[in-house]
C-alpha cells in the first residue's frame, strides 16, 4: 500500500486503503482519511484453529490457547489499544 498512498499523495489524489495502511504511511502529506465506518467497508479479521485431520504436527493447544486469549477480554483491549500517532487502527468485534 505504501507506493500507492505515495502516488496519491504526490498526485493529489483520492485512495482507498486500509486504515492501518494510511496511519502507519508516514509520507501522506495532507491525505486524511475523508470517509470511514460505514457497514460496507467492514473489513474483519478472523482466526481459526488448524484442522488436525490435514494438519497433525500443529500444536493444537497453542493454538487454542491463542485464540482464546485473542478472543477473550485481554486480546480484544490489546486490539482496540494498538494504536499509531494517538488514533485506533483496529476495533475488535470478538463475542462468545
Amino acid at each position: 500500500m505504501g507506493p500507492t498512498i505515495n502516488m496519491a499523495a504526490s498526485l493529489g489524489a483520492y485512495i482507498i486503503s486500509d486504515r492501518g495502511a494510511g496511519l502507519s504511511f508516514k509520507n501522506r502529506r495532507d491525505l486524511e482519511i475523508l470517509y470511514a465506518g460505514d457497514p460496507v467497508m467492514f473489513n474483519p479479521y478472523g482466526v481459526m484453529l488448524v484442522n488436525p485431520a490435514k494438519h497433525p504436527a500443529a500444536k493444537q493447544a497453542a493454538g487454542m490457547r491463542f485464540i482464546d486469549w485473542i478472543t477473550g477480554p485481554a486480546g480484544q483491549a490489546a486490539i482496540a489499544g494498538y494504536k499509531i500517532n494517538g488514533e485506533q487502527l483496529f476495533f475488535p468485534s470478538a463475542t462468545k
